[in-house]
């Protein structure tokens, strides 16, 4: 014969362990005449499901013709749905297998044993609905509280006594990282997840990032110090890692770069702003369109969802003639660079300030690194010191030294780069490079090409938003490498202007008049 054990995921409410019922079922074969064990399997796992290894291979021995009976401690310990408990003993029976239970009046060799199987099993699946009821609503109960309710804790946090989200003094700096790069420096989730595995960073489980994984923690209410547990939602019920306008910013550009319309930014269009106008109403991006009248090709930017679908469109945004506001967007980026210097002066002193502010979580981190470079060097050291005293083999300690060495890498690599994040502070561009995008763009406004124009207003341009005060552009702070000079005999280049990506400066721009 055969037995079969099993102990419950739910610990609070499955008191009977594999030793127990281990015990319980040897004692009983014990008093059974002609009764020997040939065989025990045993799982670790919900018995909501039959995809358990240790049951898998109990049902392979049965038809292999290896025990004629399996013998369980109680019934719920083989299975608690009654759909699933009766394929198994279809399972066994056709393998010429009894079921037997060691508490409870179940034999399948007998009629009435096969009544009290379907009966108990009934009974079993009543009990685990309740259990699951129970969790449920204490799960609840928890949440509605503003404390975690259960389950994997969020990256970044810790779950306190009092079963609170406190930050977690290493992962929290990484995760307000992960907000930076994706709302300011645009970076999508997978380069983010390439990022981090390449600084060495492993996720909360140890293992390598995936943009998937940065997915779900952009969209977690918990890191703005909410709860959200099915119908219960409990705001500000933890420390917040994440401003609430970060958190709602991350939102928006997820939303926006979930539709495909979005990505015609740097296109070969006429249009001047493809891309960079969004609308304020539904949040699709403004594309180009045109219509014919009698002399002439009108041009328009219009919002993607009316221009997709007419008249039965739910956004009422209005079309914006697209010669007027491209004419007005190059102007006001001309206007800015006549008297640049002041103004970007003062977007330095915002970077410093905003710097003064991320540099506390630069400096855990930093720290935090470095206790992982010694503790892995320690660790290199005592694998050396067991290979040298004969204690273990290289083909053991070989891999795993390799291993470290290469984290090792990826660590001191961050290390440096944090260092010199700290060591160097926001320049303003050199004013040759003031001088020369001004001279650049007074050229262009007065003979470029559409090509030209166009390109410069994707270099130097982050966004143009649409206010109820306007329409304001957003400019880039340049670097010495943003454009190159006009040519020394005034003409145009024949091929647009380098576009290097450039950092956004903030709510800045002229409002033209309308």
């Amino acid at each position: 014969m055969c037995v079969y054990i099993r102990r419950s995921t739910d610990d609070e409410h499955q008191p009977f362990s594999l030793d127990a019922q281990r015990a319980a079922l040897e004692k009983y074969v014990a008093s059974q005449p002609d009764w020997t064990i040939v065989a025990e399997y045993e799982d670790d796992a919900s018995g909501a499901t039959t995809e358990r290894p240790g049951l898998k291979k109990a049902l392979r021995a049965a038809k292999a013709g290896l025990y004629d009976v399996l013998l369980v401690y109680r019934l719920d310990r083989f299975s608690r749905s009654v759909a699933d408990l009766l394929d198994l003993i279809t399972i066994l029976e056709a393998s010429n297998v009894r079921f037997s239970s060691a508490t409870e009046p179940v034999d399948t060799g007998g009629p009435f044993g096969r009544m009290m199987l379907q009966l108990l099993a009934v009974f079993a699946e009543f009990e685990r609905n309740i259990i699951i009821d129970r969790v449920k609503s204490g799960m609840t109960a928890k949440a509605s509280k503003g404390k975690w309710a259960g389950g994997t804790r969020p990256y970044g946090y810790l779950v306190d006594p009092d079963h609170r989200l406190v930050p977690h003094p290493g992962e929290a700096p990484i995760l307000r990282d992960i907000f930076r790069l994706y709302t300011r420096d645009r970076a999508g989730t997978r380069a983010i997840a390439t990022a981090l595995n390449e600084r060495g960073i492993p996720n909360r489980t140890g293992k390598k990032w995936s943009g998937h994984t940065i997915n779900r923690i952009l969209d977690n209410p918990a890191y703005v110090g909410d709860i959200a547990y099915r119908d219960v939602y409990v705001p500000d019920a933890h420390e917040p890692l994440i401003d609430r306008a970060t958190f709602q910013r991350a939102q928006d550009i997820a939303n926006a770069r979930g539709d495909t319309q979005t990505q015609r930014a740097m296109s070969d269009s006429d249009y001047y702003l493809t891309g960079l106008l969004t609308c304020p109403q539904c949040g699709q991006r403004y594309i180009g369109t045109s219509a014919n009248g009698r002399t002439r090709r009108y041009r328009y930017y219009t919002c993607f969802t009316r221009s997709r679908y007419g008249k039965h469109a739910t956004c009422t945004a209005p079309r914006l003639p697209a010669d007027d506001l491209d004419q007005l967007v190059l102007q006001a980026l001309h206007d800015f660079y006549a008297t640049a210097e002041p103004v970007l002066a003062a977007m330095i002193e915002r970077a410093h300030a905003q710097r003064d502010t991320t540099s506390d979580d630069r400096r855990a981190e930093l720290g935090a690194t470095a206790h992982q470079i010694t503790t892995i060097e320690a660790a290199i050291s005592r694998y050396h010191t067991a290979f040298e005293n004969g204690t273990m083999d290289d083909a053991t300690a070989g891999p795993r030294i390799r291993e470290l060495r290469q984290r090792l890498a990826q660590l001191h690599t961050r290390h440096a780069e944090l260092e010199a994040d700290l060591a160097t502070q926001p320049a303003p561009p050199p004013p040759a490079t003031i001088t020369r995008i001004r001279e650049h763009l007074t050229t262009i406004m007065a003979s470029g090409t559409p090509t030209e124009r166009k390109a410069a207003i994707e270099t130097l341009i982050a966004e143009v938003r649409l206010t109820d005060q306007g329409i304001v552009p957003v400019f880039k702070i340049p670097t010495d490498t943003t454009m190159p000079p006009p040519d020394p005999d005034g003409g145009t280049h024949d091929e647009p202007p380098v576009r290097t990506m450039v950092r956004s400066v903030g709510r800045l721009g002229l409002e033209p008049r309308t």
